[in-house]
């Protein structure tokens, strides 16, 4: 895959592509050195933030920090986009849309860039109210009020609607998946401030083992990378065989059989399962602040035990992250409408009766699945926690969601310069071949 990437520097349409896709994430950097109008930015990345929050701020390069005119990023497409592909499943309307090919796809797309923005216009109201009820987030020469947080919600979703657009230009004229890329520059863009930190927890006191620490750190980000590696392309191929058409090829026997196979990956739902484990558990942080005036003792039981890192939130956590992988996985992996599928095609599996038994078969593997891809969920979230407790190094945001994404993103970004390079040398091939038959001829 690395050669596919050296291969496309020598090609000029995909020189063409790749600077492009760089110039257009460089436009959203920009935007994250650009404060919201009535914004504090300074008071602002003083503030706590975990939970949700963090997870918001290490997506968005740390726009939300400081409240940039990009502060919120992406994320309410990503929102967006898991509510209309578990709407897709349940909605006729929806489910009969994405069966219409390149219309239905564009007709939900659209769908979803109305949903994000709905979505992006309520979560800046959120964030502008909380922004607005503390005097020190307010810049210089403005005064809270309605005024000041219409502007900042204006702002932000016109933030969110050019981000999309972004997203959507890099698709279709660059190289990737545009949104995935740009979550991805968010995380990377993180680390060089991270990395001076470290550098200057070590240099502060030389005395404390740190050398040793941070072997072991690096050692377990490492191993952490190789099992992200591994486990996003593990996959279980299910083996299925088609009847061929009567008559169909030459030389051929009536009636036979093509094999071939059904992949079912062991992590299907991403980082999806993480996102909502993490939205749930922002919950209690508002609750304990809603109640410290009139239940003190609730609200400092809460801060104390379901904050970040704690025995109690970890647990938490982990049971969340269970529940909503298999709850996605059973939403997006559907047996009985898989075993339909294949009887209509004529294909079946080996060993396994057409309809029910095969809906059955492929329910109890795609469970066993899910089950081992929570597993691998939850290890890569609890671990991080573990290890900075372990390590002492807190300097560097060592997320295993945010590793994740970046592996994730780069593998399916290769595959597609590979796709792009194969397709290529596929043409010159054929192109070749016919001026070759026009000097024969």
């Amino acid at each position: 895959m690395l050669r596919a990437f050296r291969d496309a520097f020598r090609i000029p349409d995909l020189q063409r592509k790749i600077l492009f896709t760089l110039l257009l994430l460089a436009v959203y950097r920009l935007g994250s050195a650009i404060p919201t109008p009535g914004v504090n930015s300074a008071a602002l990345s003083q503030a706590d933030s975990s939970g949700l929050f963090g997870l918001i701020s290490m997506i968005s390069g740390g726009n939300l920090s400081q409240f940039s005119i990009f502060a919120l990023g992406v994320l309410p497409y990503i929102t967006a986009s898991i509510v209309i592909q578990l709407l897709t499943t349940t909605i006729p309307a929806l489910e009969k849309l994405s069966k219409e090919g390149e219309e239905g796809r564009k007709k939900i797309n659209q769908y979803t860039r109305y949903a994000a923005v709905a979505l992006g216009a309520v979560q800046a109201v959120f964030f502008a109210s909380f922004i607005n009820s503390n005097a020190a987030y307010i810049a210089v020469g403005w005064t809270p009020g309605l005024f000041t947080v219409l502007v900042m919600v204006l702002t932000q979703v016109a933030g969110i609607a050019f981000t999309m657009w972004i997203g959507e230009r890099i698709t279709e004229v660059g190289v990737g998946n545009g949104i995935s890329l740009i979550i991805t520059a968010g995380i990377i863009a993180n680390y060089p401030t991270e990395f001076s930190n470290t550098a200057a927890l070590v240099r502060s006191d030389p005395e404390a083992n740190w050398v040793i620490r941070l072997v072991a750190f690096g050692a377990v980000v490492l191993v952490t990378i190789a099992g992200i590696v591994y486990v996003y392309q593990a996959e279980r191929r299910v083996p299925v065989t088609y009847a061929r058409a009567r008559g169909g090829v030459a030389g051929q026997a009536r009636g036979a059989t093509q094999a071939t196979w059904l992949p079912i990956k062991v992590n299907q739902a991403g980082v999806i399962p993480v996102i909502f484990a993490s939205a749930m558990l922002i919950i209690p942080n508002l609750i304990a602040s809603a109640t410290a005036t009139r239940a003190p003792a609730v609200s400092a039981w809460l801060q104390t035990n379901l904050v970040f890192g704690q025995p109690l939130y970890i647990a938490l956590e982990a049971a969340l992250i269970f529940g909503f992988t298999y709850l996605y996985n059973s939403v997006q992996f559907d047996p009985k409408r898989i075993a339909e599928q294949l009887r209509e095609a004529g294909g079946f599996i080996p060993g396994v009766r057409p309809g029910t038994p095969t809906a059955e078969f492929l329910g109890s593997v795609s469970g066993r699945l899910s089950l081992w891809g929570a597993v691998f969920l939850v290890v890569l979230t609890v671990m991080p926690q573990l290890v900075q407790s372990a390590t002492g190094i807190t300097t560097f945001q060592f997320s295993g969601t945010g590793l994740l994404i970046i592996v994730g993103v780069a593998l399916e970004t290769l595959k597609q310069l590979e796709a792009q390079l194969t397709v290529r040398r596929y043409d010159g091939f054929i192109s070749k071949g016919r001026i070759r038959g026009r000097l024969n001829n």
